[in-house]
C-alpha cells in the first residue's frame, strides 16, 4: 500500500499536467532569469492563489513548458497528500 503523503518523483507528462491542474496550477517562468530565448527563466508552478509574485512570472502553455522541462532534462518531485490528508501542493523540479 502507498502512502499519499510520501514524495514521488515523475518525468510523465500527463502526471504533472494532471497534478498541477488538479490543484488549480500553471506552469511559469520567472521573469529577468532567461538565458536563451528559446529555453529562457527559470520553471515554476504558480498558484493563484497561494499568495504569490505573479508580475515575477510568465505563464507558459503546456507545450513550451514540457519542452523546456525536457531540454533541462528535469524530474517533478510532488506529494498527493499532507500527513494529515489533506491535498498536498508541495512540488519541486529536480535533475533526473
Amino acid at each position: 500500500m502507498t502512502d499519499d503523503s510520501e514524495s514521488r518523483t515523475t518525468t510523465d507528462h500527463e502526471t504533472i499536467q494532471r497534478w498541477i491542474e488538479d490543484r488549480g496550477g500553471y506552469p511559469a517562468t520567472v521573469r529577468g532569469t532567461a538565458g536563451s530565448a528559446e529555453h529562457g527563466g527559470v520553471l515554476r508552478i504558480e498558484f493563484p492563489d497561494h499568495g504569490g509574485t505573479p508580475d515575477e512570472l510568465r505563464q507558459l502553455d503546456w507545450h513550451d513548458f514540457f519542452a523546456k522541462f525536457e531540454h533541462e532534462n528535469l524530474a517533478f518531485l510532488y506529494q498527493n497528500q499532507t500527513k494529515d490528508g489533506h491535498t498536498s501542493r508541495f512540488c519541486k523540479f529536480v535533475e533526473r
